[in-house]
């Protein structure tokens, strides 16, 4: 078990607070640090953006656990443990026969870390990360465990926790019949033609991408389509609300293949490999979501700034999520669009920039994500979130000596 202090997130813009950083091998010596201390909080690949996995106590670096797959042929289901990467254990899915219903955009993340966060893939029908799980396990302050079911009545409450319910150890997932894909590129589509369409676009293919700095036009539009099963191919259109079909390019060790060539779920819906260096690599992110109903307001609000924007961005990624019941989700109640900003590194900057665009979104009902950037305090949060106080409650029962407490909590959640 390796043991260290002063650690980074992944972009090196966020130094945990927290006084040791553990790397447990099993579920036992994680079980034995939580009894032990008065403080600690779980900790995955470290994609967040801000201290939402930080601690004044202990962190648990929880990817030392093995991933110990278990495959439930009869109840379509996958369990392994919450520190496992998803680009690491999909192919060994597939193989099983079996492929999950979405992925993130960067396969590097962990299962636990995802879920308890809110992030997603993209899909107007389908719903986040989080919305797959059918159960999972979880150290309490005492560091005995606990299995959280569907059938647990604080379940919508407990599945996005943002690491303030314990150290969840191991993740069961519903899966379904393996499946293929293939991402198509599209573009440009003149703004207002897209804003206008915005959600017929989103619409075009099982998941859908566009990509924007806010100037005239959205640059690109990637359809990742599902092949039929017995197919083997599907048909896509020449042409996307008058953006013809670009070339793509076949993967390249950078990006998953966009050539319209046919592949495995899991090498199709996530934009990168798992053997890649995420993304830029050295960036920062925030990401908004706006019920999809004021997609077009809302876009044209942000690009109201395109000033101000342009000079500290890389690009905007524009995505949509299914509604799902999760107290804490940003799509809890209703299908949303997902802004996502990929900003330089240019942390003091955007940091400046985020009140002035959060308050573009307010009145579109703007959440962000958990953990990314944000200007929001706790008096917008309360706002936006109508079960907060029973989270809060849940936190309370399940929690009493705050041994799971977070700055970020405190300061967000008022837990």
């Amino acid at each position: 078990m390796r043991s260290t202090t002063s650690e980074l997130n992944w972009s090196g813009t966020v130094t945990y607070t927290a006084e040791r950083v553990f790397r447990p091998s099993s579920i036992d010596e994680a079980a034995e640090i939580v009894a032990r201390s008065p403080r600690v909080h779980g900790l995955g690949t470290r994609h967040s953006f801000n201290d939402v996995a930080d601690s004044p106590g202990v962190l648990l670096d929880l990817t030392g656990i093995p991933t110990d797959l278990e495959v439930d042929r009869d109840r379509r289901t996958v369990t392994m443990g919450a520190g496992t990467r998803y680009g690491a254990v999909a192919p060994e899915i597939d193989r099983a026969g079996f492929g999950l219903h979405n992925t993130g955009s960067l396969p590097h993340i962990s299962l636990g870390g995802a879920i308890a966060t809110g992030t997603h893939g993209s899909g107007t029908a389908l719903g986040s990360l989080s919305t797959a799980v059918r159960s999972f396990e979880a150290l309490g302050p005492d560091g005995a465990g606990r299995t959280i079911g569907r059938d647990d009545p604080a379940f919508d409450g407990s599945v996005l926790h943002l690491g303030l319910l314990g150290i969840v150890t191991r993740v069961t997932l519903d899966v379904e019949p393996t499946y293929r894909m293939r991402q198509d590129s599209y573009g440009p589509i003149p703004w207002d033609r897209f804003t206008a369409n915005v959600a017929e676009v989103h619409a075009a293919a099982a998941s859908v991408c566009s990509y924007t700095v806010f100037g005239d036009e959205v640059s690109e539009v990637l359809l990742k389509s599902r092949v039929p099963d017995g197919a083997d191919d599907v048909a896509v259109p020449d042409e996307l609300f008058g953006a013809p079909k670009l070339p793509g390019s076949p993967g390249d060790g950078h990006h998953t293949a966009r050539d319209g060539s046919v592949g495995p779920w899991w090498d199709r819906l996530p934009h990168f490999p798992i053997e890649s260096v995420p993304s830029h690599g050295s960036e920062v992110q925030s990401e908004h979501f706006v019920p999809l109903r004021h997609a077009a307001g809302a876009l044209d609000a942000v690009r109201s700034m395109s000033e101000r924007i342009q000079p500290h961005l890389h690009v905007c990624e524009i995505r949509t999520m299914a509604a799902d019941p999760f107290w804490l989700s940003p799509s809890q109640g209703e299908d949303v669009l997902c802004i996502a900003f990929t900003w330089q590194k240019h942390p003091v900057e955007v940091a400046a920039l985020l009140p002035d665009l959060e308050a573009l979104l307010a009145p579109f009902g703007g959440r962000p994500h958990w953990g990314k950037m944000s200007s929001l305090d706790g008096t917008a949060i309360a706002g936006l979130y109508p079960r907060l106080a029973d989270f809060r409650a849940l936190v309370a029962a399940a929690d009493p000596d705050r041994t799971f407490a977070s700055a970020f909590g405190e300061r967000v959640l008022g837990t």
